[in-house]
């Protein structure tokens, strides 16, 4: 396990069917909204001093809907196809030292070429195959939280906050 420690610098997720619920709102004027989990940033706070974070999506008609969350948890947001999410990963990170969340079809092969492959309970099947770890959380339900605290516990020496979240941390004496 020691071997594991720090060997990742960076966490790319995907954004519709991770962070969101995968579900497109639409009305006849068009998209109107998503759905994204209340606990995910929580997680993104906890790993932001250990690694760069970024975002993708392949959604270019309800980019600004998922700009405005991934912006206001301050995370750089990147509109990439899933045919082309390799390439550009390849062109912008070592994908020996990243880890990748993501639940589809387009993400199970990804999967392969990364130091570490996430994918969330609802995920789709392949995805959740070639995934090194799968959460038990769904999407847009603390599928991001727990796969934050899952890297934290892997690949990094565990903090005071997750000892105290897990019960670990011996309790101060009176």
């Amino acid at each position: 396990m020691a071997s594991n420690k720090r060997k990742i610098k960076n966490i790319v997720f995907d954004v519709d069917g991770v962070f969101t619920t995968g579900q497109f709102l639409y009305t006849k004027d068009g998209k109107l909204a998503k759905v994204f989990g209340p606990h995910d940033n929580d997680g993104i706070k906890m790993i932001r001093p250990h690694l760069a974070i970024c975002a993708i999506t392949a959604d270019k008609r309800g980019f600004d809907i998922t700009k405005k969350r991934i912006d206001d948890m301050k995370i750089d947001l990147h509109l990439v196809s899933e045919g082309d999410r390799l390439s550009w990963m390849k062109e912008h990170f070592d994908l020996n030292e990243t880890v990748y969340v993501g639940d589809g079809i387009f993400d199970a092969h990804i999967f392969g070429h990364v130091r570490y492959g996430i994918a969330p309970a609802n995920a789709f099947h392949l995805a959740k195959k070639h995934a090194d770890f799968v959460t038990k959380s769904k999407s847009g339900e603390g599928a991001v939280a727990e796969a934050c605290i899952h890297i934290l516990e892997k690949f990094f020496e565990r903090n005071e906050m997750l000892k105290e979240l897990s019960g670990k941390k011996k309790k101060k004496q009176k």
